[in-house]
């Protein structure tokens, strides 16, 4: 046996790698934190490469089995059987919009991980005042002017529709989930998911204009991995008629006029 033999140990409060030499003259250490860094790579490399990209086609069929054109602003997501350990939403990630604009929203459907904060910018050359009094987050932000900006944090999950309680042709949804692991599809039905570890799921599906039930019959476990990661084919039923008008934040119809005059009182 050699003399003297090198020692390695890692110490993992300060991530530098101790090289201790026991020679004649006793113990010598140096420390190695470039090495340390490349072996952190080499350990975490396996699991980012486990990252799956789920894919599938939502499909929106009509009564007469025909299937519409624009199957866009649809919702699939993907809830961890077990202990999930989803990650929290980023503090620091772009806090997500709905801005108002020529008496819209934009975009029309917003996703976020439940504790996320969206603001609600009025660029319009008048007041607006944003509710949601229905499901999920109930909320109702006011007055305000052109400019502002106020903000709204989802804490709960579920599907919140929101309107103006001055402009009854502005609508918008906003779906909060408990799982980063969810897609929105295009206007061909084309939903992608990235970055989902292999497990097992539950699947679940939503779109503005599907019948409940058609929904809740999409709903099922399925496994994901390197071999599994296609959803299929996901057909939805249409609602045959469209919604009803939605009343104001007091529960009313709206007046006949939708007013722009930027000269509203404040309240």
């Amino acid at each position: 046996m050699p003399a003297s033999m090198p020692t390695l140990m890692i110490n993992p409060r300060n991530f530098f790698v101790n090289l201790n030499w026991r020679g004649s003259r006793g113990f010598s250490s140096l420390h190695f934190l470039p090495l340390m860094l490349l072996l952190l790579a080499g350990i975490s490399q396996p699991s980012i490469a486990q990252q799956i990209t789920v894919t599938g086609k939502l499909e929106l069929l009509r009564k007469d089995a025909t299937t519409d054109k624009d199957a866009s602003f649809g919702v699939v997501w993907l809830t961890r059987i077990g202990d999930p350990g989803e990650p929290a939403p980023t503090n620091g990630a772009p806090r997500q919009q709905l801005v108002q604009r020529n008496k819209s929203f934009n975009p029309h459907l917003v996703v976020v991980q439940v504790g996320s904060s969206v603001a609600f910018p009025n660029k319009d050359s008048f007041f607006h005042n944003v509710f949601s009094l229905f499901d999920g987050k109930r909320f109702d932000l006011g007055l305000y002017e052109a400019g502002s900006s106020r903000a709204v944090v989802f804490d709960r999950e579920g599907i919140s529709y929101i309107f103006c309680n001055i402009h009854p042709e502005m609508s918008a949804v906003v779906v909060s989930l408990k799982t980063p692991y969810y897609g929105i599809s295009d206007a061909r039905g084309a939903v992608s998911i990235a970055d989902v570890p292999p497990g097992r799921y539950e699947l679940h599906v939503w779109h503005e204009r599907a019948i409940p039930e058609s929904l809740d019959a999409l709903a099922r476990t399925i496994s994901i991995g390197d071999a599994a990661h296609s959803l299929g084919t996901l057909r939805v039923a249409q609602q045959p008629t469209a919604p009803q008008p939605h009343k104001n934040k007091y529960g009313q119809d709206y007046e006949t006029a939708s007013p722009s005059d930027p000269l509203y009182p404040h309240p």
